[in-house]
């Protein structure tokens, strides 16, 4: 999967939340591109084509969901192809502590003038993926071409199994020891931060590569 550079998503279920947010991503004129979806599920279709550098989670997108998808395990899923940044009511900040403190996700409380908030850390997230990717490199020869997706394949659907166990376990928190909500946070943190390298390693090649062109 390509990463579409400097391209930030925007699942939002609120229209006027979703132009004011473009409008604060373009004071930073950092030629950012954004793309509005309304729903998670759309969001996830584009991202089979091109992952985006970073995305914008707005809580209302959750209004429109397929089954029993939880704005926690849709922003866990939403991290295996960006850094995700999401705006929700502050009580909602602390079930998805371990992607927070594991550096997948940033939360900002959907309340006052919180879009420039949202902007500023967006615009820190394209930052660091071009850093990230610009500071790896990679042998000429050696490696297919498919690597960095046979790497994405093959190491993120384990660690997709592992987290989402783990979330389900940790959604039962309140008949489990101190002990053992720890440790499955300690996982999940984990987890993601695996994910995180995996995607930045995966996404370095592709552009390498990419710009290697043939041998």
């Amino acid at each position: 999967m390509k990463v579409t550079s400097r391209t930030i998503f925007i699942i939002s279920g609120d229209s006027v939340t979703a132009d004011r947010c473009m409008e604060e991503i373009a004071a930073y004129g950092g030629h950012n591109r954004t793309l509005v979806v309304g729903s998670v599920e759309q969001a996830r279709k584009r991202m089979g084509r091109a992952a985006p550098a970073a995305v914008f989670l707005d809580e209302t997108a959750m209004d429109i969901v397929n089954g029993n998808e939880t704005l926690e395990s849709a922003v866990a899923l939403l991290t295996e192809n960006a850094p995700v940044v999401v705006a929700a009511a502050p009580e909602k900040q602390t079930s998805m502590s371990f992607l927070i403190i594991s550096g997948a996700v940033d939360f900002v409380a959907r309340s006052g003038q919180f879009l420039p908030i949202v902007a500023g850390m967006l615009d820190r997230r394209v930052r660091m993926a071009e850093r990230a990717t610009g500071t790896i490199q990679f042998p000429k020869d050696g490696l297919s071409g498919d690597f960095g997706e046979i790497l994405r394949h093959e190491v993120n659907n384990p660690l997709t199994g592992i987290l989402g166990n783990t979330e389900l376990l940790l959604a039962r928190r309140d008949g489990l020891p101190p002990a053992a909500i720890e440790r499955l946070e300690t996982i999940a943190e984990l987890a993601v931060r695996l994910r995180e390298t995996v995607r930045y390693l995966s996404n370095a090649w592709d552009e390498n590569h990419e710009h290697a062109g043939p041998a």
